[in-house]
């Protein structure tokens, strides 16, 4: 099988410039214009999101738990959650450290999608260096 060489979401928002918003101000995403004035670029290291404005789309928060679409693995996940805590976005899944070795939270897009940010944590003794033999 080919190998998976990029990975890029496409989501539906209801209103573009709110979503953008989002993304830029609180995620610190870059936002790309395309030719299409009903889509934007949502880009942040070999992420992309793709979003593109549907009004009338079904909300993502009617989708319960499959509103989640990403799991996006970031160097410091502890600031990114203290800066998505100060800018007052809602948190639906506390910041932990899971039995996987991530540290993870979740959020809330304000189009009402779920994304989880994860940093790989370590066990001590994965991370403890031998003693010099004598």
């Amino acid at each position: 099988m080919p190998e998976i060489t990029q990975h890029s979401f496409v989501i539906a928002v209801p209103d573009l410039q709110k979503s953008a918003a989002f993304y830029r101000d609180v995620l610190g995403f870059r936002i790309d214009t395309i030719p299409d004035p009903g889509w934007l670029f949502y880009r942040s290291g070999a992420c992309t999101i793709m979003a593109g404005e549907c009004p009338d789309a079904l909300p993502p928060s009617q989708l319960g738990d499959h509103a989640y679409f990403a799991y996006l693995q970031v160097s410091d996940v502890d600031t990114l959650h203290e800066t998505v805590r100060a800018a007052g976005t809602p948190i639906c899944k506390t910041l932990r450290d899971e039995a996987w070795q991530m540290r993870e939270f979740g959020l809330v897009t304000p189009d009402g999608h779920k994304i989880m940010f994860g940093t790989p944590v370590f066990p001590a003794a994965a991370t403890a260096t031998a003693a010099p033999e004598a």
